[in-house]
């Protein structure tokens, strides 16, 4: 069983390649900051909030682009965060002046700065999940031939995948003022049609981009992190149980999913 687990991990040298010291450190230096942001909320309070969030959300955006830039080079690296920050932008904006698709919201001048009306770190969020999504789905459903299906299946897992995390995060973010909703309903004061808002922008990013041999090790890290980090603290720290419970849920059955195909898979294929 050990040398099955090893062979599935690819130990032997692909885990020193994709997951090297610099990665370490990006990834550690996020940790650190999640963990002593309620520490630092506890100390200055709500004041604290919008700087905590900006810093940690670009480590690990830092964290995501690192290992696509090791394992694709910087140019393709940089085109990818490109095209997910204008796409994302552009679904915000029509969003917040037009409802659609997520319903009726506004964002508040706590996240700064902002264009369009839309806070610029928005943008950075999207990305620091949708690759770690992509990975968590390619390794729990691996394809060896990339067809029409392969491909739609690959976009509305990815959707599902990544929406998951909104589970966690609309009810956290409402709470700390980012946006509001005009009409609070459904899910803990989140209108339903932000989910499916989700499914779609989603959907038609990971349709659109598409990506290949993506480091997958790393992104899992980062993609099971934050399960983790986002159960513990909404349940303990933030007073957000019952968001804690469903987004742990969500989460917690693609990465399983993923880690089961890695580790049980009777042919297992690189991270």
């Amino acid at each position: 069983m050990i040398n099955r687990l090893t062979r599935s991990l690819n130990i032997d040298n692909k885990i020193g390649h994709m997951l090297d010291r610099t990665s370490l450190l990006l990834i550690a230096a996020w940790l650190v900051t999640m963990i002593l942001f309620p520490i630092g909320y506890w100390v200055a309070g709500d004041s604290v909030i919008p700087p905590a969030i900006t810093i940690a959300a670009l480590i690990q955006s830092l964290a995501v682009f690192y290992p696509l830039n090791r394992a694709w080079g910087f140019r393709r690296a940089a085109v990818l965060l490109a095209a997910v920050a204008v796409l994302t932008w552009f679904a915000e904006f029509v969003g917040s002046k037009t409802g659609f698709p997520f319903g009726r919201y506004d964002y508040t001048p706590v996240l700064q700065p902002q264009l369009g009306g839309v806070p610029l770190l928005i943008p950075f969020a999207w990305f620091m999940m949708l690759p770690p999504a992509w990975a968590v789905v390619q390794a729990a459903w691996p394809h060896n031939h990339r067809t029409f299906w392969h491909r739609l299946q690959f976009a509305g897992l990815s959707a599902m995948c990544l929406t998951a995390w909104d589970l966690f995060l609309d009810p956290q973010m409402v709470g700390w003022n980012f946006w509001q909703w005009q009409e609070p309903s459904g899910y803990f004061g989140i209108p339903f049609s932000n989910y499916l808002g989700w499914l779609l922008v989603s959907f038609v990013i990971s349709w659109l981009l598409y990506p290949r041999q993506l480091p997958l090790f790393p992104l899992i890290i980062v993609y099971a992190a934050v399960w983790f980090l986002q159960s513990i603290g909404l349940a303990v720290f933030w007073g957000q149980p019952g968001p804690a419970l469903f987004g742990s849920i969500g989460m917690g059955i693609f990465l399983a999913l993923a880690l089961r195909s890695r580790f049980w898979a009777s042919s297992s294929s690189r991270w």
